[in-house]
C-alpha cells in the first residue's frame, strides 16, 4: 500500500485515504495520466468537508534522484535512512581524481550537522517537501518568529534563523513562504521584491561635474545598499531581497 510506505518513510501527511484501495489497482508502470484522472474522480467526504484526491497527494513525498553536482543548498535529502538539509555545499578537484561536492547537512530529526562529500556524478535521492504561505505576526526578543496560517487561523511558531539575512525585511502582515518536512518547519522566505524607507542618505550633490553613480542609504529596516543619486530620505523604495539590490523607486 502506497500509505504504508510513506509512513515507513516518516513523510506522509495526515490525509485520511478516500478508500482503503482507491490505488492499490495501480502498478509502478501506470502512466501518470491514469492516476490523475483517477484521483480527480473521487472525492473525500469529512462530514460537510469535500477533499479533492489530486495525484499530487499520492506523490508529494516519493521524491526524485538527483546528481551530486545538482545537490544545492536548502534541498532535503536521504542519507542511510535518514533526512538531512543541506545547509552548504562546496565544490573541489584534488589533483587527476574526480571533482567531489562537499556538504554540510543537519539532521532533520536530531538537529546534529555532518560533513559528507559526494562524488559528480553520485545518485542522491532528493525529498519533496511541502511549502506553505503564512502571515507574518510578530518576533519576540528570544528570536522566535510567530506566523498566522491564513486559511485556519493558527499560529506557528519558528526560530528567526528559518528566514536567515531575509528576517530583516519581515513586516507586519507580510506573507512568508515556510518549507515544511513531516510538519518540521525547515526553511522560510520572504518575497523576492519588498518596499521600505529610506531613512538616511546623503542629499543630491549640484555643481559637481562627476556626479557619482550610487550613494548609500540606510534603511527603515537597518540595512545600508546603495542607491541612485535621486534617492531621499523619506523615499519608498523596491528592494531585491535576494541580493539586497536597489530595483526602483514605489510607485503611488
Amino acid at each position: 500500500m502506497i500509505r504504508a510506505l510513506l509512513l515507513r518513510k516518516g513523510i506522509s501527511r495526515a490525509l485520511s485515504p478516500p478508500s482503503s484501495n482507491n490505488f492499490s489497482s495501480f502498478s509502478s508502470s501506470s502512466s501518470v495520466s491514469d492516476l490523475l484522472s483517477s484521483a480527480r474522480a473521487r472525492h473525500v467526504v469529512d462530514g460537510d468537508r469535500h477533499l479533492l484526491c489530486s495525484l499530487w497527494s499520492v506523490i508529494q513525498h516519493r521524491g526524485f534522484k538527483v546528481q551530486g553536482s545538482d545537490v544545492r543548498v536548502g534541498n532535503i535529502i536521504e542519507r542511510k535512512e535518514r533526512i538531512f538539509q543541506v545547509t552548504k555545499v562546496e565544490h573541489s578537484h584534488e589533483g587527476r581524481g574526480k571533482a567531489t561536492i562537499k556538504v554540510e547537512l543537519r539532521d532533520v530529526e536530531s538537529g546534529n550537522k555532518v560533513t559528507q562529500r559526494l562524488a559528480t556524478d553520485e545518485s542522491v535521492d532528493r525529498v519533496f517537501v511541502q511549502e506553505k504561505a503564512y502571515i507574518f505576526m510578530c518576533r519576540d526578543r528570544d528570536a522566535k518568529v510567530l506566523l498566522m496560517d491564513p486559511d485556519t487561523f493558527e499560529q506557528l511558531e519558528v526560530p528567526e534563523e528559518l528566514f536567515g539575512k531575509a528576517a530583516m525585511y519581515l513586516q507586519d502582515d507580510m506573507k512568508v513562504m515556510v518549507q515544511l518536512f513531516n510538519d518540521t518547519p525547515l526553511s522560510a522566505s520572504v518575497p523576492k521584491r519588498v518596499t521600505c524607507v529610506v531613512k538616511e542618505a546623503q542629499p543630491p550633490m549640484k555643481g559637481i561635474a562627476a556626479t557619482p553613480k550610487e550613494k548609500k542609504a540606510l534603511l527603515d529596516n537597518g540595512m545600508t545598499i546603495k542607491v541612485p543619486p535621486h534617492v531621499v530620505v523619506g523615499d519608498v523604495v523596491v528592494i531585491n531581497t535576494e541580493d539586497d539590490s536597489y530595483i526602483e523607486r514605489a510607485k503611488g
